[in-house]
């Protein structure tokens, strides 16, 4: 994919996404993908698209968090033929886990993660949908990194810039790539 069609097929897909605002709370701008993912085709592109820089990294695990990064997360693992393994919220997960609290642009949570879903030494791409104040991808990163994985790359579909996700991820080391970007 070249860099003008890839920047094309992003403007195409940000014109698929839906802003709401006052959701989930009166002052927060919500950027909606289920318009995006209604539409087969767009899906199909964002998904190429977020998998093309990882082909040739011999990812060994694909980690999506909750629940809208197991959206890209699955089909990437396919594409990348890569093993899938979620981050979950708190008490969704059968098993013995690993557990972070986060901040979130509105709120504080937790996640957790199966404590065996990945090894010492496997390269990991951790996916999400979106890139907001990077607190969610932090504490999945140190998540993965607890468990001895080795953190390769971040893909998001989409990153708001003006709330600085990438600077919070830049003592992480790991590459990070984001296609539709908002001020």
């Amino acid at each position: 994919m070249t860099a003008v069609v890839g920047e094309n097929v992003a403007a195409s897909l940000k014109a698929k996404i839906r802003e709401v605002r006052g959701f989930p709370q009166e002052d927060i701008l919500f950027y909606d993908i289920t318009t995006l993912l209604q539409d087969a085709g767009a899906f199909h592109d964002a998904v190429d698209m977020m998998a093309e820089p990882f082909r040739d990294r011999a990812i060994d695990m694909v980690v999506a968090m909750e629940s809208r990064g197991f959206i890209f997360g699955a089909p990437l693992a396919y594409l990348l033929d890569a093993g899938f393994a979620p981050i979950r919220k708190l008490g969704k997960l059968p098993h013995n886990t690993i557990t972070r609290e986060y901040r979130l642009e509105y709120a504080t949570n937790t996640l957790e993660m199966h404590a065996d879903a990945v090894r010492p030494g496997q390269k990991v791409l951790l996916v999400d949908d979106l890139l907001a104040t990077g607190g969610t991808v932090a504490a999945s990163l140190d998540i993965v990194r607890e468990l001895g994985a080795d953190p390769v790359g971040v893909v998001v579909l989409v990153e708001l810039e003006s709330l600085r996700g990438r600077q919070r991820l830049e003592p992480y080391a790991v590459e990070v790539r984001s296609f539709i970007r908002y001020p």
